[in-house]
């Protein structure tokens, strides 16, 4: 690239921002910089078309189409070349716009006469914000140094729309952040909580994306880079020869750091006239861009390497520190791409909600904000480029959805549900000690969900009998290397002392598919549900599993010992896991350790597998849990993780229902003890069905033990089983229509 070239650039960028200082409205920017721009790459048209929502592109600005236009020509997310651009993030650079595949004529711009065509995205950390297009009469191509050029203009104006240069009139060129803003996620935890957004990452914001000097530029970005070299190396040093998988991470970090490709590139942008930052913030944005497109989860990860490193030089650079001196609102609802979850226990139970822009239904922050019982929304896209510190802000964990900076009539409809909530909450406290006792008089044992010491002390508040389950892998994620025995029993007696003599079923370690611990070796698995988990960890890794058996016997101490033994698939690795706790048992009998008064050993059936095993598995077994959120995946052949399709089934199913009714009859048989675990037994209706199909015990999380309680005590049982078993025989593909009718009636 000549030195003339990079001078004409930073020429062009010179002008860019004499313009934007320049005092008036925003359209008389807009009309500005068109007007630039098409001087300054010597083309007859240049135009600006920014989002006026998700879906619809709006003509903002132009310089050599009909004026009468602007405002007034809007098209869909891929219609037309524009559309393409803005819908694929990629550039279209046609010498003959009118023969290519999609073109659209809009025939009130008065485009007609114009042949070449190069439109590029304007973008800001991966997010597309409008199109810059530049278009003449003659048909050719555009250079390379002509593409670069307009990319680095679409750059800054990406960078000055996000700082509120272009407000005024127009939809496309609101102020951003200051608008009502809806964002569809996913359910991660049920619940609602208004309250005031906190940044676990505050965003850097680049003031000065052109520079004069690119030397000085230069020299700001060598030794920024020193800097950041230095600090990953730092970080190596700190990492024990045992913590693989951080070292790996950490040789990625140096890796980048020492790219001279990645350097090459920044340099090459200060060149054509941007500051340090921007540059680094360009080459961001690129990687941002590439990352939703890559399909390999490894180059994915490596992308996110480079994502995070990127802000390390950007903090650097600009002095912004992760502490930006924001202090925690009053009512924080904590806001991020995605959060591990020792992070997430630091901030505790001083936050009301959690919103994640990525993250699954099972990931660990998930686990853990159940464990809290805050409300959780996931895959809420977008909502860390919308969200500033303290904007107002509400989370429907119980659909989903995300109001940012809400109208008042959204927040006033918002707080009477919350209310609402708060009004059902003090009906259930007053049946808290009460027995959930049916109308037909059949007494149903509730017990709560936990995985963590904080839970414990909602056991007494949310009047249930005790822990139905109790994770134990919770304690493993949130370390950077494996507990140690003592640690573990410590940890568990500290269970059994705040449970008080109420029975706690422990659940052994339950890893693999979406919980991989950060100090194992993740295993790439087609389908990881299906793959390398739960006991198969266990029973492949005995040394782990005798370890946490020994933890969870000394724990006992003399106490009743519960341990159940998840996504049991067949008897043989009931059998195996099994004689794995009676041996761990003769050996501390051996050592004179104090043995447990009474141990019970059973089984999560949590495939469907399972409810067909032999008669002399449900013999062996002192009791089962039905796990449903598994089970009903396996059922269903429809991965819960996956939102196109984990809505499909419904645990009302008529299908469903029956399987359900084999394993109750195949426990009656046997007289093995029998209880429901998962998301359903937390949800009334559900809980009640599943009582009127035979379940005496149901586990669910704290908050959902009234709710359920105060739905048996006005059912019978017998008249819901009738019900059912009408709608079966009727055809029903769902029993859910007939028991909400015989709701509506009796209650």
């Amino acid at each position: 690239m000549s030195q003339q070239t990079e001078s004409e650039s930073r020429k062009l960028l010179g002008r860019l921002r004499d313009a934007l200082a320049d005092h008036g409205e925003g359209q008389e920017r807009l009309d500005r910089i068109t007007a630039l721009i098409a001087g300054s790459m010597d083309t007859h048209v240049c135009s600006i078309y920014l989002f006026r929502d998700a879906d619809t592109l709006e003509l903002c600005a132009t310089e050599g189409l009909n004026p009468a236009a602007v405002h007034q020509t809007r098209m869909r997310l891929g219609e037309g070349l524009v559309g393409r651009v803005a819908k694929t993030g990629q550039l279209v650079n046609s010498a003959n716009a009118p023969q290519e595949r999609g073109f659209r004529f809009m025939p009130e711009t008065g485009e007609e006469i114009f042949t070449s065509f190069l439109g590029v995205p304007i973008q800001r950390l991966g997010e597309t914000l409008g199109v810059l297009v530049v278009q003449s009469k003659n048909a050719r191509e555009f250079s390379d140094d002509e593409i670069y050029a307009l990319e680095v203009v679409a750059m800054v104006l990406a960078e000055m729309t996000e700082l509120g240069a272009f407000m005024g009139v127009g939809e496309g060129m609101t102020a951003r952040h200051t608008h009502q803003v809806l964002i569809r996620g996913v359910t991660g935890q049920e619940g609602a909580a208004e309250g005031q957004v906190y940044l676990h990452e505050p965003r850097v914001v680049v003031t000065n994306p052109i520079a004069d000097d690119p030397h000085a530029e230069l020299g700001r970005l060598h030794i920024a880079l020193d800097k950041l070299r230095l600090s990953v190396d730092d970080m190596m040093t700190r990492v024990s020869a045992g913590e693989k998988e951080q070292m790996e991470v950490l040789e990625a970090y140096r890796m980048f750091a020492n790219s001279r490709g990645w350097m090459r590139r920044m340099e090459e942008d200060i060149a054509r006239g941007l500051s340090a930052e921007a540059a680094v913030e360009k080459e961001q944005s690129a990687a941002r861009a590439r990352m939703g497109k890559v399909p390999d989860p490894y180059l994915r990860e490596r992308l996110h390497d480079l994502d995070d490193l990127s802000n390390r030089l950007l903090r650097i650079l600009t002095g912004q520190g992760r502490e930006t001196g924001a202090e925690m609102p009053e009512n924080p609802i904590l806001v991020a791409r995605n959060i591990g979850p020792a992070e997430l226990l630091d901030y505790g139970r001083s936050l009301k909600g959690v919103v994640l822009e990525e993250g699954s239904v099972g990931s660990h922050a998930a686990v853990v904000a159940r464990a809290l019982a805050i409300p959780l929304v996931i895959n809420a896209k977008r909502v860390t480029t919308e969200a500033l510190n303290g904007d107002a802000i509400l989370v429907d964990g119980d659909q989903g959805l995300v109001h940012l900076r809400p109208e008042d009539a959204v927040a006033n409809a918002f707080r009477d549900k919350i209310a609402m909530q708060a009004q059902a909450l003090q009906r259930y406290a007053s049946i808290r000690d009460k027995p959930a006792r049916t109308l037909c008089g059949t007494e149903i044992s509730l017990y709560m969900n936990a995985g963590l010491m904080a839970d414990l002390p909602s056991l007494e508040g949310s009047g249930a009998l005790g822990v139905g389950l109790f994770r134990t892998e919770l304690q493993f994620l949130v370390r950077n290397k494996m507990p140690r025995r003592a640690e573990l029993a410590s940890i568990y007696a500290g269970v059994l002392d705040a449970a008080k003599g109420k029975r706690v079923t422990f659940r052994t370690l339950d890893i693999g598919s979406d919980k991989v611990l950060p100090y194992m070796k993740p295993t790439e698995e087609p389908n990881p549900a299906l793959g390398w988990r739960a006991i198969r960890v266990g029973l492949h890794k005995p040394g782990v599993m005798r370890m946490q058996l020994q933890a969870l016997i000394r724990a006992a101490n003399g106490r009743p010992l519960t341990v159940m033994f998840p996504f049991i698939a067949q008897q043989e690795e009931f059998v195996t896991a099994r004689d794995h706790l009676l041996r761990e048992l003769e050996r501390e009998r051996s050592l004179d350790h104090v043995m447990p008064s009474s141990v019970e050993i059973g089984a999560m059936l949590e495939t469907p597998s399972l409810a067909f095993a032999p008669r002399s598995f449900f013999e062996m077994t002192d009791f089962l849990s039905i796990g449903g959120n598994d089970l009903k995946q396996f059922f269903f052949a429809a991965d819960r993780e996956n939102e196109r399709v984990r809505r499909r089934y419904d645990t009302l199913n008529v299908s469903f229902m029956g399987m359900i009714e084999h394993v109750v009859a195949r426990c009656a048989e046997t007289g093995t003890d029998l209880s429901f675990c998962g998301e359903d037994a937390g949800r009334p209706v559900e809980a009640i069905c599943l009582a009127a199909m035979g379940l005496r015990s149901l586990s669910m999380r704290p908050a959902s033990v009234g709710p359920v309680k105060h739905l048996l005590r006005q059912v019978d049982l017998g008249h819901l089983k009738t019900v059912i078993d009408s709608a079966r025989q009727q055809g029903a593909q769902t029993v859910r229509p007939a028991v909400l009718a015989y709701l509506a009636k009796t209650i």
